[in-house]
């Protein structure tokens, strides 16, 4: 039978798989406009994309040089536009130790450290001696023969606080007797960190420093009337030694005596010759002179630190009462006290650049501290500060917490008498609440003496540091916590005066910011590592001068001699 499709040829049907086709309806005419149109632009992209194919293969070689260019303009600027936002985020945690925690560990063991009140306490158990049989003594002499005459005058002016000034007199001293020279009193130069205007004869007797060192080296308390009117009566005008630090003895030798030595000028009057001496000025002059220098100038610096530079009246009389009423508040003790060296003055907790509380509070202080003493320092272009690496590698002061924590852990107990050595706490009573509360008889200088008795000494920091110094010296055990000066000097004059055994403890910073940082720190564990500490520190006695090492640390054996006990009792 045949379909009517088979009758009629114009009639097709699609049938599935069979590879024929009926033809399609008529299209709209829109749908004819739009056919249109889109084969027309298709026409003119394609004219387009030909013509700049062409252009490329008539000039491959010039676009083939550009490529790499055209290529890395096109990463560079996908690398720019791209995000990175849907990426993992990564919280790398601090380094054990770079973070001040300490507060959290007192807050954890305050209660263990109240009901720890051992009877035995440490400043009547912990010193012995470590060496047996033989004992040092001071044996700087003085001379006895007339000096030669004088290769002319030396003045200096000494920079920094109480105890670079120190420095500086020293080792201007030992520079005036190695060279022949006479020492022009020094004048102290006025810094915008201490703020104070004293001059020599303030802190120290000049009389007297004068007339110990008279057989040594000569020493004026100006410079002559002549040489001054030679130089418009203007010491600014006197040639100046911009002088190295630690510079080794033979530059003295070499490079200043000389010039000292040119006063070949000579007046011919009335068959009279006159020899106009020269004087020479040295400015900065701290730490200018190395220590690794010959027995006979080193002996110039021991007599002037350790016998000649004597504090002035005012102070001594006042540093002694001060003493006094220490050893009578610690009677319990046998006149026994712990003097504690506490640098956590806002300068020092600005320039170290540690993070403590961390509220904005303290960064702003911190900002206006730097710039305020250190102008500019701090913010030049590409200057990086690292808080937890400066906690890490025992840069930051210690807190006057972290001391509390550290003397109970060492086995003073609460009724240990304290003296604290400090400026101003920064942070005031908030910061100095633990300490008090971990050693109730704590003393400074302002407790232990009326506003009249400090009236004199109040508006000058060096003096008020002279104080702190001679309190310091005689007690029975100083903490130093941070270097410096200030205990540098008192742990070489304590030894000096003590046999060589110096009673000092240094605490181990790097240790400590470790310990500080744990917050499952049990109180055995740490006062196991305190009393370690303890006993690997400066207290094992005397320890004997390095060529390196400052003599104003270790006086032995260069201000000090060793004596045997057996042959000095019989």
């Amino acid at each position: 039978m045949i379909s009517q499709a088979e009758r009629d040829p114009s009639i097709q049907i699609r049938l599935p798989g069979s590879g024929r086709s009926s033809p399609s309806p008529p299209p709209s005419p829109s749908l004819l406009r739009s056919k249109s149109t889109s084969q027309a632009n298709q026409t003119f992209v394609q004219r387009i994309s030909w013509i700049v194919l062409s252009v490329i293969l008539r000039r491959r070689r010039r676009i083939l040089l550009f490529a790499p260019v055209i290529y890395i303009s096109c990463m560079l600027f996908h690398m720019r536009t791209a995000s990175f936002d849907a990426g993992p985020t990564i919280h790398r945690r601090p380094a054990p130790g770079s973070v001040y925690r300490s507060p959290q560990v007192y807050a954890k063991l305050r209660a263990v450290i109240d009901a720890d009140n051992a009877t035995a306490d440490a400043i009547s158990t912990i010193w012995k001696r470590s060496y047996k049989g033989v004992e040092w003594k001071p044996c700087v002499n003085k001379s006895n023969g007339v000096l030669p005459e004088s290769n002319g005058f030396i003045f200096i002016e000494a920079n920094g606080g109480l105890n670079q000034q120190r420095t500086s007199i020293c080792n201007a001293v030992a520079v005036a007797g190695y060279l022949n020279a006479t020492l022009v009193i020094p004048n102290f130069h006025y810094h915008s960190i201490w703020k104070d205007p004293s001059k020599f004869g303030d802190i120290y007797d000049e009389e007297y420093f004068i007339s110990t060192l008279a057989n040594d080296v000569r020493v004026v308390d100006s410079v002559p009337e002549y040489l001054m009117e030679r130089f418009d009566y203007n010491l600014t005008n006197v040639y100046n030694f911009r002088v190295k630090a630690w510079a080794p003895t033979s530059y003295y030798r070499d490079s200043v005596l000389p010039k000292l030595l040119e006063e070949k000028t000579q007046v011919l009057e009335v068959f009279v010759v006159f020899s106009w001496h020269r004087v020479i000025r040295i400015s900065p002059f701290a730490n200018r002179l190395s220590f690794d220098a010959p027995r006979a100038i080193q002996k110039f610096r021991c007599l002037a630190n350790n016998v000649a530079l004597r504090f002035a009246k005012p102070i001594l009389t006042q540093g002694e009462t001060l003493v006094k009423k220490m050893k009578k508040l610690s009677a319990n003790n046998t006149g026994k006290y712990v003097s504690v060296h506490l640098r956590f003055e806002e300068d020092m907790v600005a320039f170290s650049c540690c993070v403590f509380d961390g509220g904005n509070q303290e960064k702003q202080d911190m900002i206006a501290a730097r710039e305020r003493g250190w102008k500019g320092k701090f913010t030049k272009p590409g200057r990086v500060i690292r808080p937890g690496a400066n906690r890490l590698n025992g840069k930051c002061p210690l807190t006057p917490l972290e001391v509390g924590l550290i003397l109970r852990g060492m086995g003073f107990n609460k009724s240990t008498y304290i003296y604290l050595a400090s400026g101003p706490i920064y942070g005031g009573n908030r910061t100095m609440a633990p300490l008090l509360e971990m050693f109730p008889n704590l003393q400074t200088k302002e407790m232990l003496a009326s506003e009249e008795e400090l009236a004199p000494f109040k508006s000058f920091s060096s003096r008020m540091a002279a104080l702190d110094y001679t309190v310091c010296l005689h007690s029975e055990v100083f903490v130093t916590t941070q270097g410096g000066n200030f205990p540098h000097f008192l742990m070489g004059h304590r030894r000096y005066l003590f046999g060589g055994h110096s009673k000092t403890i240094r605490p181990d910073k790097r240790k400590l910011a470790v310990l500080f940082d744990n917050p499952k720190l049990s109180w055995r564990s740490f006062k196991h590592q305190m009393l370690n500490m303890r006993s690997h520190s400066d207290s094992k006695g005397f320890e004997l001068k390095r060529s390196s090492d400052s003599i104003y640390i270790f006086p032995c054996p260069d201000c000090m001699c060793r004596r045997n006990k057996t042959t000095a009792t019989t």
